[in-house]
């Protein structure tokens, strides 16, 4: 069975009821914030020790990076086997498009990258304006 991409709105939805932020989310609460969704597929075999050190280190960059303003993440428990295999989802918010454009080369992102990039099996990554 094909993968299928939702739309954006459904998306957020299925990010919030996993995260239990369902209330949180409202897009009349956030317009225009930039949202960042990562979603990770680990390599086989890696060991629960190192994925633990990755989502230690990811939830890490809130405090390092001042651009993001809310941070948030969970593991898959999907019910439809819709995730191709993904299994962590991570949502970051920034106040603007501009946010990300300095996270992105950030020296503490760049080594969280390095960290991430031998364990990684895929990812996927939708950004999106809060509308």
């Amino acid at each position: 069975m094909k993968t299928r991409l939702f739309p954006t709105l459904v998306l957020t939805a299925v990010i919030a009821l996993l995260t239990g932020f369902a209330g949180e989310l409202r897009a009349e609460d956030h317009e225009g914030h930039f949202r960042h969704v990562v979603c990770f597929k680990f390599k086989d075999g890696t060991p629960k020790a190192e994925i633990e050190e990755i989502e230690k280190a990811f939830g890490a960059l809130q405090d390092k990076i001042d651009t993001i303003i809310d941070y948030e993440w969970g593991t898959t428990e999907n019910i439809e086997p819709l995730n191709d295999g993904f299994t962590h989802c991570f949502l970051v918010t920034f106040e603007n498009k501009k946010g990300l454009e300095t996270y992105l080369p950030h020296p503490d992102h760049q080594a969280f990258v390095a960290l991430l990039k031998p364990k990684l099996d895929k990812v996927f990554v939708f950004d999106y304006t809060v509308r």
